[in-house]
């Protein structure tokens, strides 16, 4: 029969997804080897300030760099020419080690949630049935080696970029308000103090790229989620057609017109994802020419006024940018919130469709015990599958 499009979820619908998925989604950090999950969440976040150190160190490199250049000091340019190295050195290892520590965490996390939810689907012969009992069923296999890897891998790149974009924002304030000082301006006769004015101007410049952003990108996590849902839908025609439809065998014609229906539904919300992606793309690249050019006039009159080095207004213009990109975490990763809120939910729905599946002829089970708290059952939902990945 042909498959129509589900209704649109409400708030209430969706708070229930996501408190399903983040029962199972936690396994990772519950158990015997919740060891694993702390312990490359501390590892993680050494980094993040390992990282956040040398971007400092590199930030008042370029001060003295231009510093030295300006006074025309070959031995200083020197000294710093060769002190960039190591510097150069440090940043790219420790970028290598925290992709090798992110992609870890999200291997183990992955592996953890995989087996829990394979597990719970397997016992009781649960995959049996799930097909019978409602929605959410549909592309099982998919969901389980796509969605899940997606679930779990987005939240890993995503906490790990705001923790440093608030910590960097934070530190890179302190950048700007010591480098920059205070502007004084003289207008009709009298002067104005603007105090720590680079700070305010980042935090007016971000605010208003930022709402720019926002409203331009509003419906985009709607549109990547329907797009989303409309790929699934056309994966799930087409597996039904290849299960219905068996040797030497006509396909029914209501199965044949949902390929057809399936294939326009996810073209149709590919070109509504580049409309949408071409109007984003138009404000994320004006932000990128912009924001060097205006941390470098912001900085222009205390250098004209000979109240600011060159190195200094070079460091504090590289502090503008740094501020301003931290502060466009959300903007960012507004596609990447879209996929992981899609995913995140079909994982959901089909643990609910496993739900009530049920044992036959048995009490409906749902993985979890009265109190809220899931079984203890070798660490499985249903069966004796190990709770974490290792």
């Amino acid at each position: 029969m042909q498959m129509s499009a589900p209704p649109a979820e409400t708030w209430a619908e969706r708070k229930i997804l996501a408190a399903r998925f983040w029962r199972t989604a936690l396994c990772f950090w519950r158990g015997r080897r919740a060891w694993v999950a702390w312990s490359l969440c501390a590892a993680l976040v050494v980094l993040v300030l390992a990282q956040l150190g040398v971007q400092i160190l590199l930030n008042f490199w370029n001060g003295a760099f231009f510093d030295a250049l300006e006074r025309r000091d070959a031995e200083a340019v020197l000294f710093q020419a060769k002190l960039f190295v190591p510097l150069v050195a440090l940043s790219v290892t420790l970028s290598a080690m925290a992709v090798w520590g992110r992609m870890t965490m999200q291997r183990n996390w992955r592996a953890a949630v995989t087996r829990h939810v394979v597990g719970y689907w397997l016992s009781d012969n649960r995959f049996q049935r799930i097909g019978h009992v409602n929605s959410g069923s549909e592309n099982p296999e998919y969901r389980i080696a796509e969605d899940i890897r997606l679930a779990t891998d987005a939240p890993v790149d995503l906490v790990m970029a705001m923790v440093a974009s608030v910590l960097t924002a934070l530190t890179f304030f302190g950048v700007l308000w010591s480098v920059g000082g205070s502007l004084d301006l003289k207008l009709f006769g009298t002067t104005w103090t603007i105090p720590a004015y680079l700070v305010i101007a980042v935090i007016i410049y971000s605010t208003v790229f930022t709402s720019v952003m926002v409203v331009v990108g509003r419906k985009l996590p709607r549109v990547i989620e329907q797009k989303n849902q409309a790929e699934a839908r056309f994966r799930a025609a087409a597996d039904l057609l290849r299960g219905q439809s068996g040797a030497g065998l006509e396909a029914d014609p209501c199965e044949r017109r949902a390929i057809w229906t399936g294939i326009i539904g996810a073209l149709r919300r590919w070109r509504e994802l580049a409309w949408q992606l071409t109007q984003t793309t138009l404000v994320q690249q004006s932000n990128v020419l912009l924001a060097p050019v205006v941390g470098w006039l912001l900085c222009v009159p205390k250098y004209l006024y000979g109240t600011m080095t060159l190195g200094e207004l070079t460091q504090a213009a590289a502090a503008f940018v740094t501020v301003q990109a931290a502060f466009n975490w959300l903007v960012d990763n507004y596609n990447r919130l879209a996929d992981w809120r899609s995913s995140a939910h079909r994982v959901a729905t089909l643990l609910i469709a496993i739900d009530a599946a049920g044992p036959p002829g048995g009490e409906l089970d749902n993985g979890f015990n009265e109190a809220g708290g899931e079984k203890e059952t070798g660490g499985s939902e249903g069966n004796g599958a190990p709770a974490n990945g290792g």
